[in-house]
């Protein structure tokens, strides 16, 4: 069983290439602190070249890409990471669910409540969690479980769940790794043939295969 905060599933390309951020920035990230944590996890890779992304780092930086289309100062979102850190004792901040967003300030949950983390004040509760549809939460409701992919619509959710294809990205119906349909009508099979190998409708594998391809 991969251990989601140990266990590498991705080079730093790769988590750039499923999350859509710019390969430069996800390698900034990485070494960037919040609270004498990283904001971004890594582990030392077996050999250079091989995986150093374990999933909770996938989440993290999900959540930070996330944010930062939504407008807000990357200085704002380190505070957060680092009051979740020095309240909860939490060191993977930015993968619970304490943190939320108006759009204009971070805030930070206190069972139950909300305080903005730059200086604890009490918001009123009209916050954007729009971001936290896409992550799955294990039973504790902060660890999360699986994260799915925005890029691919609903008619075929994609997702990464370290349980199924050790962490590389699968469709969510039938645990299916995306690689192995994108090579399958690479190979020149046409998209019934694949819809026929993998249990899916046409239309599913032409929506995986057109967002696949825009990564």
């Amino acid at each position: 069983m991969v251990d989601k905060f140990r266990d590498p599933i991705m080079t730093p390309l790769e988590t750039a290439r499923h999350l859509r951020i710019n390969e430069r920035t996800l390698y900034r990230w990485l070494h960037e602190k919040a609270a004498g944590e990283p904001l971004v996890h890594a582990v030392e890779a077996e050999k250079q070249g091989w995986p150093s992304v374990p999933f909770v780092a996938v989440v993290e930086a999900y959540v930070l890409h996330a944010l930062r289309d939504l407008g807000l100062s990357f200085r704002k979102i380190r505070e957060a990471a680092g009051a979740v850190r020095r309240e909860f004792g939490e060191p993977y901040g930015l993968a619970t669910r304490r943190i939320a967003t108006d759009g204009v300030e971070i805030f930070v949950d206190y069972a139950g409540d909300l305080a903005r983390a730059r200086d604890g004040q009490r918001p009123i509760r009209e916050v954007i969690e729009d971001y936290l549809r896409y992550i799955t939460w294990e039973a504790d409701g902060r660890t999360p479980q699986r994260l799915r992919l925005k890029q691919y619509p609903d008619v075929a959710p994609v997702i990464i769940d370290p349980r199924f294809g050790w962490g590389a990205p699968v469709v969510a119906s039938n645990k299916v790794q995306v690689d192995a349909i994108v090579d399958l009508w690479q190979a020149g099979e046409p998209l019934e043939v694949v819809g026929d190998e993998y249990g899916l409708s046409r239309d599913e594998v032409e929506a995986i295969l057109r967002a696949a391809q825009a990564a």
